[in-house]
């Protein structure tokens, strides 16, 4: 199950990004046809023939208004392309991947985050009646590692507490390595896409001397494509870094959260099966 919704998170991200990597080629390439479209219903408004048409008019005021004032949809694809789509494909399959990853982990967390003291309370009510198979059949039945803990408290009680603690300490630490998978694969994403921006940076650079060097002459029109190239690249990636971040922090407060919630339901587990051993001793 999860890997199954992992690997619709990444299609889809996937199918996002190519799509928009497309779109935005397409418009590089057919930037021209607005001019070309409102040259046409200039045409149309020819003087000589004295028709001014009301839909003409309406159609030539929203594509003049459509290229003075873009969408932000419409300016994202700009700056793409003008970041050189080869280059800013790199920086858009790190955030790609990197969102792939944080989404899979939130699912997953997700899942597993319960009402730990009411399957506590649950839990510690059938085991002082005695019930520890129906003990059992709830924590079985639970989702997430506070269930999966007791679970297997529950199936040493009848050996020590010594023994019991270990098992449960053991098992937390498989349970909390589960919470972490694929954490560091989110941080090598967040470190990628900065360097992948800087790298952009000395690859614009470099572009602004090869220029210079052809033009034989320094003048700023000659520099500005390359350091267009250089500081595109460098944003893109401080952006995708960053979004990559928050939910890289949103992760771990969600795993600090399911990691206190087994400590605890722990401790009051060793607590419970304690009170049931002192309790069957006296009888």
């Amino acid at each position: 199950m999860k890997n199954l919704i992992a690997r619709c998170a990444i299609a889809l991200i996937l199918f996002a990004c190519f799509s928009f990597s497309a779109q935005a080629q397409n418009d590089s390439v057919t930037t021209p046809s607005a001019s070309g479209d409102v040259s046409a219903v200039e045409d149309t408004l020819n003087p000589d023939s004295l028709v001014f048409d009301d839909a003409a008019l309406a159609a030539a005021d929203s594509l003049l208004m459509a290229e003075e004032n873009p969408g932000l949809h419409q300016q994202l694809k700009t700056k793409f392309v003008e970041g050189n789509p080869a280059f800013m494909s790199l920086v858009a399959l790190v955030l790609v991947l990197g969102l792939a990853f944080c989404i899979e982990r939130i699912i997953y967390l997700t899942l597993s985050e319960i009402n730990a003291k009411k399957l506590m309370a649950d839990v510690e009510e059938k085991v002082m009646k005695g019930d520890i198979d129906g003990a059992k059949t709830i924590c079985r039945e639970a989702r997430g590692p506070v269930a999966s803990i007791c679970y297997q408290g529950l199936l040493r009680i009848q050996e020590s507490m010594e023994d019991i603690e270990r098992s449960i300490v053991s098992y937390g630490s498989v349970q909390s390595a589960n919470l972490e998978k694929g954490c560091s694969w989110i941080t090598l994403f967040i470190a990628m896409a900065p360097s992948l921006g800087f790298l952009g940076t000395v690859i614009g650079m470099v572009m602004a001397f090869d220029q210079v060097q052809q033009a034989g002459d320094l003048s700023a029109t000659v520099v500005a494509a390359g350091m267009k190239v250089a500081l595109i690249t460098t944003i893109f990636g401080i952006i995708v870094a960053l979004i990559l971040q928050v939910f890289y922090n949103y992760i771990l407060t969600k795993i600090e959260h399911l990691t206190s919630q087994m400590e605890e339901s722990a401790i009051s587990l060793l607590d419970t099966i304690m009170k049931y051993k002192l309790l069957t001793k006296n009888r």
